[in-house]
């Protein structure tokens, strides 16, 4: 396979993004609104069959990328992904009346960044990416100029990642300067070459701290998350959706590479640091989301309960003495774990929050208690929410608890029960505020009768995600089986 071709997908959203530019500039703004939202979806959805078309290879690309399962998986999940957070925007965006060009152009160069990060296999491209990613996200976030808590979304959004982005920057000048290389092949290379005394370990675990500090920050994950409910709840909402969906899969997949390839030396140093991230960052999350009362900010601290969850499946790599041991033909290895939690995860979130876009749509509200009575109002609308709520919750037969099942089931397999005690408790939290919500749409008088119903963009992108959420929790057997073949990056460790 050509360069040409290995670079197709970010291609096809390159040349996308161009032309839904020129369109919005040289059309009557009358009647763009349809193509533009159409253009967008087609450009992800070529750009997602371009990247499925590179399964099975396994290719460096440009010297600092690389084109394995781990990355063709991601790359397609983020795509789709990103064709409903685009269905799920038209009817939203077109109620503000003004700038969709720019919109769904951002949201293709978002798009575009997530798919060279997924690939980044050099610390200066994954630095190169999540800023381009940043950038991207903060304008997204503060895109309705005329609301007072958008405009707070992205300030505060980009003071914490500008932060993070620096402190990221320094623990990758730490490692330059340890080893004389960014690319994580050579990095890991020179780190296992070098002697491991105490000043070495101590350098190795300090620019670990620094590096987890962006991925946490891209991740959601405690402490680096203070940005999440705020900057969720003033982001328009299909953003909002993209922010807790794409971009967090792409700091996860940042996080994995990072570490299982060019850190793995200093494992026995992150591994600790993870597994007791893992465990604030889902308490926290579960704890302060029983007291929220508006579904956006609900959904963010869920968010981050959730993150803590997935990063089980990092901890939970096979590992002696702390050391990373190669995966051979283990059933739960961790990253399939991780994998099959972003899938799930992703239908399942974008799902929840185009069912609030729907019901903000009609109520210009976001209130848990203008949830009351939806069963009534909206019967399809509250079936599909509770049908999501479910899978954020793990209980079966839907996508979320095949979720749950393979990073829990990696924390048994190493014998972690400390941790899968903490989920598992988590997990039972966690279900209260989903279950409450729906206690709201079905057992809750409404203050008004008034059906809502969802534009036929939104229609579509409900039923893409119900069916996912479903089919796939019923026969699950292609993602997982997709997933492990996906972790090839790893196991030629």
């Amino acid at each position: 396979m050509t360069t040409l071709q290995m670079l197709l997908p970010e291609l096809i959203l390159l040349i996308a993004a161009g032309v839904v530019l020129t369109l919005d500039l040289v059309t009557n703004r009358q009647i763009n609104d349809r193509w533009l939202m159409g253009l967008s979806a087609a450009g992800f959805l070529a750009a997602a069959v371009a990247a499925y078309a590179q399964r099975g290879i396994t290719a460096p690309l440009l010297g600092t990328q690389a084109i394995d399962g781990f990355a063709t998986f991601l790359k397609v999940l983020v795509l789709l992904g990103m064709v409903l957070v685009v269905l799920s925007a038209a009817e939203y965006i077109r109620g503000y009346g003004r700038n969709q060009g720019e919109f769904y152009t951002l949201l293709l160069t978002a798009g575009l960044a997530i798919s060279v990060a997924v690939s980044a296999n050099d610390l200066l491209m994954v630095y190169l990416s999540m800023e381009f990613l940043s950038i991207n996200s903060y304008i997204l976030a503060a895109y309705l100029r005329g609301d007072r808590l958008s405009i707070e979304a992205g300030v505060k959004y980009f003071v914490y990642g500008a932060v993070a982005s620096g402190v990221m920057l320094y623990g990758i000048s730490l490692i330059y300067g340890l080893t004389g290389s960014t690319n994580l092949v050579s990095v890991a290379e020179v780190i296992s070459r070098q002697p491991t005394g105490p000043s070495m370990q101590w350098l190795g675990i300090a620019s670990v701290v620094l590096l987890m500090v962006g991925f946490g920050f891209k991740a959601s994950l405690v402490p680096f998350a203070q940005w999440v409910p705020d900057t969720y709840q003033g982001s328009p909402t299909p953003i909002t959706a993209f922010l807790s969906t794409a971009s967090k899969a792409a700091g996860f997949a940042l996080l994995v590479r990072v570490m299982l390839v060019g850190l793995i030396q200093f494992s026995g140093g992150w591994l600790t640091i993870l597994a007791g991230l893992s465990m604030i960052t889902m308490t926290l999350g579960n704890l302060v989301a029983l007291k929220q009362t508006d579904v956006k900010r609900l959904l963010a601290y869920s968010s981050i309960a959730q993150a803590g969850y997935m990063l089980i499946g990092l901890v939970a790599v096979p590992q002696s003495r702390l050391v990373v041991l190669p995966f051979g033909s283990l059933t739960f290895n961790g990253i399939n774990g991780v994998l099959v939690y972003i899938f799930g995860y992703l239908f399942t979130n974008l799902g929840a929050f185009a069912v609030v876009i729907a019901i903000e749509n009609a109520t210009r509200s976001t209130a848990l208690k203008d949830y009351a009575g939806l069963g009534r109002r909206a019967p399809a609308l509250a079936l599909l929410l509770t049908l999501f709520l479910l899978s954020l919750a793990g209980i079966p037969p839907t996508l979320g608890f095949w979720a749950k099942y393979y990073v829990f089931a990696a924390a048994v397999q190493i014998n972690f029960l400390a941790l899968l005690i903490v989920a598992i408790v988590n997990s039972v939290v966690g279900a209260a505020y989903y279950l409450n919500i729906i206690r709201y749409m079905y057992l809750m008088p409404a203050e008004t009768e008034e059906p809502i119903k969802a534009s036929p963009a939104l229609n579509v992108a409900l039923a893409v995600t119900g069916v996912m959420v479903l089919i796939a929790g019923l026969v699950p057997g292609f993602i997982i089986d997709w997933a492990n073949r996906s972790v090839d990056f790893v196991t030629r460790l």
